[in-house]
């Protein structure tokens, strides 16, 4: 019997849910799960999630917070509950997300990153089990490379280029999330071109080009494909230590009963034998990513997005409570 797509890429390549659906979760059983603030503002809108919106914004109002400071407990503690309740049903490790608006400050970074950490403590969870989720700034980074420091682990995401890669190499962070479909996005876009053949799309080579930068050159930090538009994308990948995947992508890979062939393995990325690579400073990465005007602009524009994600999130729950009048005043 033919195995579907999915099973053969699972053979190949640790398979992430990228989701806050808990239905979702349970129903494809990945080892891992991702979280964002887009995707816990999509589930905090789902009816089923209601208790749980409840409780946090109880608990928020019982560790004594009022106004704009509640609504911001309220959604730490919401983003939490969710990944609690996303490690039940899952092996793994769960990616909970730093509110972005963090993302130039390391030390305000580092502090949010412990505060999520406390509060999963609260809930029993080990703290193996959690990701902190960063964005790959420059400050960012920094912030992961303390953390990590501290035995606390982290994922970098919004990550668009290869000085992004090398700099959380740098700073030792246990994982990337290099995007996919945004840079096919801004490619399609620049160039005016409709589609790519899979090899010769730009987000799957940005991939590969991470993937054989960090084999070539002994580095440890796992390498997580995202924000994927095609399940051709996703299987462009194969190989890749991690991929995390959409529900919608899950359920089309479980379908499809197609060949998957490798495209990434260590044995294939041969040793670097060049001239040791210049170590990143501030400045370097600061020129290197204003200079790549791609990851620049989408480094930005999720940055941006996730933004306004966590404020539909805050408006959300000011309606639900009846808070904007008492905020307001």
């Amino acid at each position: 019997m033919t195995q579907s797509a999915l099973n053969q890429l699972k053979s190949m390549t640790t398979i992430v849910a990228d989701s806050s659906d808990l239905s979702a979760i349970e129903k494809f059983r990945p080892l891992d799960a991702t979280t964002n603030p887009s995707l816990i503002t999509a589930a905090a809108n789902q009816t089923e999630n209601k208790e749980l919106i409840e409780n946090a914004f109880a608990q928020a109002k019982e560790e004594g917070y009022a106004g704009d400071e509640l609504i911001e407990r309220t959604i730490d503690i919401l983003t939490v509950k969710f990944g609690v309740e996303i490690l039940k049903l899952i092996e793994g490790r769960v990616s909970t997300e730093v509110d972005a608006a963090l993302s130039y400050d390391t030390e305000a970074t580092i502090a949010k990153a412990k505060e999520l950490l406390a509060l999963y403590k609260q809930y029993g969870i080990d703290q193996k089990r959690i990701l902190i989720k960063i964005a790959s700034t420059w400050e960012g980074i920094q912030a992961a490379k303390t953390l990590q420091a501290e035995g606390i682990n982290c994922n970098l995401t919004l990550l668009f280029g290869l000085h992004q890669a090398q700099a959380c190499a740098e700073a030792n962070v246990t994982l990337i999330s290099p995007f996919v479909g945004r840079i096919l996005d801004w490619y399609k876009k620049a160039e005016n071109v409709d589609s790519y053949p899979i090899d010769k799309d730009p987000g799957v080579l940005s991939v590969k080009q991470i993937y054989h930068y960090y084999k070539q050159n002994g580095i440890k930090t796992e390498i997580m494909g995202a924000s994927f538009r095609s399940t051709a994308q996703v299987l462009g990948l194969a190989g890749c230590d991690l991929l995390t995947v959409s529900p919608n992508l899950l359920a089309e890979l479980e379908q499809d009963q197609q060949q998957v062939d490798l495209q990434l393995s260590d044995d294939h990325a041969q040793p670097h034998t060049d001239h040791p690579i210049a170590l990143l400073d501030k400045a370097s990465f600061k020129a290197q990513l204003e200079h790549d005007l791609m990851s620049f602009q989408l480094l930005q524009g999720g940055i941006d997005g996730f933004i306004k994600a966590r404020e539909q999130l805050s408006t959300l729950l000011r309606q639900s409570f009846g808070l904007d009048a008492e905020i307001q005043a």
